[in-house]
């Protein structure tokens, strides 16, 4: 009774509206062509410095899950996914909606995604306190090395230009240097301005980057292109029989999304497709897939949200972000006076188990309101670019200036957008970027310190059993690179040639 009593019921209330909130925007945002996960968090972001860290990062999370499963809404109901994890999900779920029934598609699409977002949550919990004791017994030149690790994995396994992807990953380590040296007290690329004297602000690199550079893009097109979709037979809802015809598709996926999630750099676009050529791989009917088969909905949309669960894994334990949503999430941590990493566990376990207890009621709560959802945001794809573009600016406006008070950062991230958007029509990688400047401090810190132990020498980085290994995984991922630069450059001399 005494337990019962001491219960806060009112906090438990307000994280359950958090996550609510959370995954209604991700699926809102996921659904919409063209904005996506990036966006959804970047517009919630701000509430970060209102919210109890335990309440940002239960909202973050959700709309990161809400993301994965709203992306394969626009797939399936268009053909056009709405963020790029859905991209494998397009190849049989449009065809199942126009040739049998959408509403069937989109049920099979969010009872996989339950599952794997599930499934990713119990690997999170069973496998976060025997990774984190092991990260204890890492120093700063592992952490430095996990650090470059990540951002060699970025290099090497990401897609584009190799040099313009280099090019993004060391400008976002260069800005992630302004400020004040901690070492030193001194002042580092600031210009004088105060504003800078503490960093660039997280909130307004994201805004700018990610939802000002989506505007312009808009703008530069048709501002009211309006998509067109079946509103028919929109109901999601499956048989016993049908559940269990995608079990093992989805148990596939689960599996290989959770191990593709703990790999930095890969992420959930790549985890899709995985999952769905190993369902093709055990399926008894391969050559059905890619035109309309439930198993190739249910790989990749179980494998995108078991991704997730994976993801965390290598932030919570070692606090390296794998992806650039992860490392905004990061900084939610961050704002809140709290470094992600080995420490997290034994300072503020009642927020580990909180994270671990929300993830999986989200994974429920996802089912429930994609079901009851999912028809309403198919529908409101057909809304114009005219109205999406001043919502976005709105909501980013009010954000930035909302985390700093400051002009000067409206100011930034308007100038920083425009840029962002001409690197954006380049090529140039704005998600490298992102990842390299919250990983910046990271590494700066740890190497630093690393040679301050060594009196110097960098031999401590080649003398660790750990520093070692981590060296190896860079070695493979950089050779796994240039194979693949190799591979696509010899593809386009044999198309050059046959042309």
């Amino acid at each position: 009774m005494d337990l019962l009593m001491s219960i806060d019921y009112g906090g438990l209330a307000f994280s359950f509206l958090c996550i609510i909130l959370g995954l209604f925007v991700g699926m809102l945002m996921g659904a919409l062509p063209g904005l996506g996960l990036m966006i959804a968090i970047t517009l919630l972001l701000p509430l970060s410095y209102s919210l109890s860290v335990m309440d940002s990062i239960l909202l973050l999370l959700a709309c990161y899950q809400g993301a994965e499963y709203g992306g394969s809404i626009s797939a399936i109901t268009l053909g056009i996914p709405g963020t790029a994890m859905a991209s494998a999900t397009v190849v049989d779920g449009y065809p199942l909606a126009k040739n049998k029934s959408p509403g069937k598609a989109l049920a099979y699409s969010i009872t996989a995604s339950t599952i794997g977002a599930i499934f990713g949550g119990l690997v999170l919990i069973l496998l976060s306190k025997p990774l984190s004791k092991f990260a204890l017994q890492l120093g700063d030149p592992e952490y430095f090395l996990l650090g470059i690790l990540g951002l060699v994995a970025i290099a090497s396994i990401g897609s584009g230009d190799k040099i313009k992807n280099l090019t993004s990953i060391v400008l976002g380590l260069i800005a992630g240097t302004v400020g004040v040296d901690i070492f030193t007290g001194s002042q580092r690329f600031t210009g004088n301005i105060h504003e800078l004297s503490e960093g660039i602000n997280l909130i307004a690199i994201v805004v700018a980057l990610f939802a000002f550079t989506e505007v312009f893009y808009m703008i530069s097109g048709n501002l009211n292109h309006r998509n067109k979709i079946d509103a028919s037979n929109l109901k999601t809802k499956l048989t016993f029989q049908e559940f269990k015809s995608i079990l093992k598709p989805t148990g596939i996926g689960s599996i290989v999304g959770s191990f593709v999630g703990i790999l930095p750099g890969v992420g959930s676009s790549a985890s899709g497709w995985f999952g769905y050529i190993a369902a093709k791989k055990v399926s008894k009917d391969p050559k059905s897939f890619g035109t309309g088969n439930p198993e190739g909905i249910a790989a990749p949309e179980s494998a995108n949200n078991a991704t997730v669960g994976g993801a965390l894994l290598p932030l919570l334990t070692l606090g390296i972000p794998g992806s650039a949503s992860l490392a905004i999430i990061a900084g939610a941590f961050i704002i809140h006076g709290i470094q992600p990493g080995p420490q997290i566990f034994s300072k503020t376990p009642e927020l580990v188990n909180g994270i671990f207890v929300g993830f999986i009621i989200t994974a429920i709560l996802m089912y429930f309101m994609g079901r009851l959802l999912t028809t309403g945001f198919a529908r409101i794809l057909v809304t114009p670019n005219a109205f999406l573009v001043p919502g976005i600016v709105i909501f980013s406006v009010i954000g930035i200036y909302a985390s700093s008070s400051s002009h000067f950062n409206l100011w930034f991230a308007l100038v920083l957008g425009i840029i962002a958007f001409y690197c954006r029509l380049l090529n140039y990688s704005i998600y490298s970027f992102v990842l390299a400047f919250v990983l910046s401090p990271i590494i700066e810190v740890s190497l630093r310190r690393a040679l301050v132990i060594s009196d110097g020498s960098y031999m401590v980085f080649f003398t660790r059993t750990y520093s070692i290994i981590l060296i190896l995984l860079m070695l493979i991922f950089v050779i796994f690179g240039i194979i693949k630069w190799m591979k696509s450059r010899n593809m386009k001399e044999e198309e050059n040639i046959s042309a």
